[in-house]
C-alpha cells in the first residue's frame, strides 16, 4: 500500500512539473458574451439517481471558460457531485481581468481576493459562479475530470434539488445575482464539451 502511495506521488509531482495541470491560456478578451440561460419548469418530474431523488427546477445551458475545479472525495454530496467548477462568463472570461483576480476553491465554495478592483465588485460576482456538478453518466464524468484551467467549456441540463429517504436534501440557487451561503448551482449535467481547448 505504501509502494502503491508513493508511485500515485511520483506522478502527482511529475504531472506538475510537465504541466500536466497548468492553465490553458487564450489571451487578452471577452471570450463569452452571453450569459447562462435556464428555462423554469412549472411541472418538474423527480427521478431515481444512485439511491437519491432527483428533481429538475429549471432547464440550464451554458458557455463558460473554467476559472477553476476542485475534486471532492469526503462527504455525502461527492456520491453525486465529484467535481466543482468554478465558470465565468463576460467579463470574468476576459484573462486581462482574470489575471488580477486570485481565485481558489475549497470546502465545496469558490472564493476570489483582489488587490485592486479590475472590474467592479458586482461583475466579478454575478458573471462568475461556483457550480456543484452531477454528472448524468461516466462519460460525463470522465469529461468533467479531464477538463483544464482556462479552457471554454458548453454545458446543458437542469438545476435541481436532490432529496435522500433520510431527509437530506440539496437545493440548487436558481440566479446569478446571489453571494455566500446556498449561492451555488447545483447542475445535472447531460451534456458537456470542451468548446475551446488551447
Amino acid at each position: 500500500m505504501k509502494n502503491l502511495l508513493l508511485l500515485l506521488f511520483v506522478i502527482a509531482v511529475c504531472w506538475k512539473l510537465l504541466g500536466g495541470d497548468r492553465p490553458v491560456e487564450l489571451g487578452p478578451g471577452v471570450r463569452i458574451s452571453d450569459e447562462p440561460k435556464q428555462t423554469t419548469i412549472v411541472k418538474a418530474e423527480s427521478f431515481d439517481f444512485k439511491s437519491y431523488q432527483i428533481t429538475p427546477l429549471a432547464s440550464f445551458v451554458i458557455k463558460a471558460k473554467v476559472l477553476s475545479k476542485n475534486g471532492y472525495l469526503m462527504g455525502r454530496e461527492s456520491d453525486l457531485s465529484p467535481i466543482d467548477l468554478a465558470l465565468g462568463w463576460k467579463k470574468m472570461s476576459d484573462e486581462t481581468v482574470l489575471n488580477q483576480i486570485e481565485i481558489t476553491q475549497s470546502g465545496r465554495w469558490y472564493h476570489w481576493q483582489v488587490q485592486d478592483f479590475p472590474i467592479p465588485r458586482t461583475e466579478i460576482e454575478t458573471q462568475s459562479a461556483n457550480m456543484h456538478l452531477i454528472p448524468a453518466s461516466k462519460a460525463i464524468e470522465s469529461m468533467i475530470k479531464q477538463v483544464k484551467h482556462g479552457q471554454i467549456i458548453d454545458m446543458r441540463g437542469y438545476l435541481v434539488r436532490v432529496d435522500s429517504k433520510d431527509g437530506w436534501h440539496w437545493l440548487s440557487s436558481l440566479t446569478r445575482n446571489d453571494t455566500g451561503a446556498h449561492a451555488c448551482e447545483l447542475v445535472f449535467v447531460q451534456s458537456f464539451n470542451v468548446s475551446v481547448a488551447e
